[in-house]
């Protein structure tokens, strides 16, 4: 009894602060359109509200590992809870879309101290033998916050107003500090040194990159070409950084594993379609279709609400399947779902035409989120599993910050040309649609990688070095 318990608490001092950051990655998306009516802002603008938390937490995740290793992961863990709860008192407060993507940006900063620990710390906290399962439950969290994202969302945009989709995380946030301290142990990782000019360089050339593919749905300027040269040469200044120092931000021998790689590659092309998509369907719900905010938000409950069974589920297949078949499994149902939204698109479609779809979208997504995890912390060794951790995160948020910009250059496109001789709803459809296949084909590349990945070995476990003074014994 004291053993299940002791994986609970641990699973839910983990996973409350994970679910708060993904609650944040998708509650947004339904309240982009009352921003959008309120602030008086267009696509363009509005990109922003989702890409600055994107773009901060895909650039600073790997430093958010790196904090943890040297000055203790429990203790960056709460700080990174602490500032996600003041950035979303200000985005709450917030009166212009500068002062509300600002605060986002910051929100971002404080998720990416939170999400690579989390995992972290689940896995350093249970026996071998029950990582799987801690993982899996950590994975139903996370499938949780993506659940209950859309809905919450739409109940306070209707009920009370957008500005409420950033004060829920005020309570969430005190009660998961609290949790942190009394459960979780200290520990920090092998390495002490944190790679500052490596942070540096890896951030700047992610943020402008996505610019730059911001900006080129209006021509592609000298500006935007001159940016995306510099992002490539900012990375070519990155990889030999990190090829020379004694102290990389990322180890570059990583890459040496097949495993590794393609597990990445395919999450980061999952995430491109997934939301990149939900960016534009979450408006079409409530534009063409004509949802009210809460009914868009309970309209998309298969999709969000499937990896909540399925993750639990596919994580005890592990084993006996393997990660990579999973994976590709998952991203081959996203792209059906994808594809058969983009299929039966028009203004005041069914909502029952497209709920196979979201269900075969959440399915996918759950496999994804069950094996994805595995295979990464499952390719390295046991020092390395923080960094690969923040790897991963990393890569998946720039794959989802840049399926939100490239899908906004195809959409904007196909969207100004039509809108000279259709309405607001058939021009709107107009440009979703090629969007959304643009994320099909995406997909579609991950479940092709996925193919490729073999076994499932369970992650070895972490040395634990310090203890807190209030914490729970590990589970033994």
């Amino acid at each position: 009894m004291q053993r299940s318990q002791s994986l609970l608490w641990v699973t839910l001092a983990t996973g409350i602060p994970m679910v708060m950051v993904s609650l944040d990655n998708l509650i947004v998306t339904i309240g982009l359109a009352s921003i959008r009516e309120d602030l008086g802002v267009g696509q363009d603008l509005l990109q922003w509200v989702v890409n600055a938390y994107a773009l901060s937490f895909a650039g600073f995740l790997l430093a958010g590992a790196g904090l943890g290793d040297r000055f203790g992961r429990r203790r960056i863990f709460v700080g990174g809870i602490v500032l996600f709860t003041l950035a979303s008192i200000a985005c709450a407060m917030s009166e212009s879309i500068g002062t509300l993507i600002a605060a986002r940006a910051l929100q971002g900063l404080g998720a990416a101290a939170i999400l690579p620990l989390s995992l972290t710390l689940v896995v350093s906290s249970v026996p071998e033998e029950r990582r799987n399962l801690a993982i899996g439950l950590w994975g139903g969290l996370n499938g949780l916050g993506i659940a209950m994202g859309p809905l919450v969302g739409g109940i306070l945009t209707e009920a009370l107003s957008w500005h409420w989709m950033f004060w829920i995380n005020l309570p969430i946030g005190v009660l998961a500090v609290f949790l942190v301290l009394w459960v979780l142990r200290e520990s920090t990782g092998g390495e002490r040194t944190i790679d500052v000019l490596g942070t540096l360089l890896v951030t700047a050339t992610v943020v402008i990159a996505v610019w730059a593919i911001v900006q080129a749905h209006e021509g592609w300027t000298q500006t935007v070409v001159l940016a995306l040269g510099l992002s490539v040469v900012l990375l070519a200044a990155f990889l030999f950084w990190e090829s020379r120092t004694s102290a990389p931000l990322i180890p570059l021998t990583m890459f040496r594993s097949r495993e590794f790689v393609l597990s990445n590659v395919a999450a980061f092309a999952m995430y491109f379609g997934v939301f990149g998509s939900i960016f534009y369907f979450a408006q079409f719900m409530q534009g063409p279709v004509g949802f009210s905010p809460f009914q868009a938000g309970l309209a998309t409950l298969p999709w969000t609400m499937a990896p909540m069974i399925v993750v639990p589920l596919a994580s005890q297949l592990i084993s006996r399947v393997g990660t990579g078949p999973l994976m590709a499994a998952g991203s081959a149902l996203q792209a059906a779902g994808l594809g058969w939204i983009a299929y039966v698109a028009e203004p005041g479609v069914n909502y029952l035409v497209l709920v196979p779809a979201l269900l075969a979208a959440g399915v996918g997504m759950g496999l994804m989120f069950a094996a994805n995890p595995v295979a990464i912390m499952g390719a390295v060794k046991p020092h390395e599993q923080g960094k690969a951790s923040g790897i991963n995160n990393t890569v998946r948020e720039f794959g989802g910050a840049l399926g939100i910009a490239v899908l906004t250059t195809v959409f904007s496109s196909a969207f100004l040309g039509a809108s000279a001789t259709n309405d607001f709803d058939d021009a709107y459809i107009a440009g979703m649609q090629p969007a959304l296949w643009v994320g099909v084909a995406v997909v579609v590349a991950s479940a092709v990688c996925a193919l490729f990945v073999r076994g499932g070995r369970e992650p070895e476990p972490q040395e634990q070095e310090e203890t807190g003074p209030r914490a729970k014994e590990t589970i033994s």
